[in-house]
């Protein structure tokens, strides 16, 4: 069972080094990026679990995805990802944009890591946390998804789902605080950012179904799913992160996500910062994961 007042206060921690300690990961700041990828490599090993990077070169200096694991059997039926990218945008220390994410990311880990021994799951999840997704690396071979996805293609690592944290700590709850894209206005979709998305494209139709059937279980976070087309292309803004990668390496993923600049006035600003986020709201998104992972037995 989690304690949710105990990860409200893990969550602010974790914000607190990502963004107040360490400041902004851009790609600018390379110092920055190695010492938030020490954080993450240091909390994996405090939870008990292995971790390795996947370190590759970026101009000139050198970056890496750091990849935990954790599996609850010899052999599990079931293998996830659960990703995030650690950089921010330049000019910003990122809160929503990416450490939100990053700090579920962790928390579930911890979760997960608690359950081990106690429950008999069916299931591995790799948490990979991502090197370099903002602009200018955003859509190039540098990303650390596209580094990711291509290697696991190519050694046809089992990937039943991969499911990208983006931007999951900002929420508002006045009637108008939420926009959409075209055509998704017109789609009877709430005015309020209190819920979070799962989006997922066609191919990735059961996966996003499986999760959103065990978000739904969790009374306490209001969750909306979306399949698009031809992944995504005709609605680029849903393209914008981790999952994309995956689907065009013919992997099952979706995207988690408050829905970034069409709730969050802050996005890609200096005024992101751990002030603005909603830990309750992220803290019951630790719990929607767990419960999915849960779900298999």
């Amino acid at each position: 069972m989690i304690d949710n007042e105990k990860t409200v206060e893990r969550l602010q921690e974790h914000l607190r080094e990502l963004t107040v300690t360490i400041g902004e990961r851009s790609v600018y700041i390379p110092k920055n990026l190695e010492r938030t990828a020490e954080y993450i490599e240091t909390f994996y090993r405090k939870i008990g679990l292995p971790v390795q990077r996947q370190s590759y070169q970026f101009h000139n200096f050198t970056v890496a995805n750091i990849i935990a694991e954790i599996s609850f059997s010899d052999n599990p039926a079931k293998h996830f990802i659960l990703g995030a990218h650690y950089d921010s945008v330049a000019g910003t220390v990122g809160a929503d944009d990416n450490a939100s994410a990053v700090a579920v990311q962790l928390e579930t880990a911890r979760a997960l890591a608690a359950l081990k021994g106690r429950e008999k799951l069916d299931v591995a999840v790799k948490f990979v946390s991502f090197a370099l997704e903002e602009p200018p690396v955003y859509g190039t071979r540098h990303m650390g998804s596209r580094v990711y996805a291509a290697k696991a293609r190519k050694t046809n690592e089992q990937i039943d789902g991969m499911i990208c944290l983006e931007m999951v700590g900002y929420a508002c709850r006045e009637p108008g605080c939420q926009s959409y894209p075209f055509p998704l206005m017109f789609f009877g979709y709430p005015e309020e950012g209190n819920y979070i998305g799962i989006v997922g494209n066609f191919s990735s139709r059961t996966f996003t179904n499986s999760l959103f059937k065990a978000f739904r279980q969790n009374s306490n976070l209001p969750v909306i799913k979306l399949s698009v087309p031809m992944s995504g292309y005709i609605l680029p803004s849903v393209r914008l992160s981790d999952h994309a990668p995956f689907w065009d390496k013919g992997y099952a993923a979706v995207m988690i996500t408050d829905t970034a600049f069409f709730r969050n006035p802050h996005y890609h600003l200096p005024s992101d910062t751990m002030d603005k986020l909603d830990y309750d709201f992220m803290a019951e998104l630790v719990r929607s994961l767990v419960m999915f992972f849960n779900s298999h037995r």
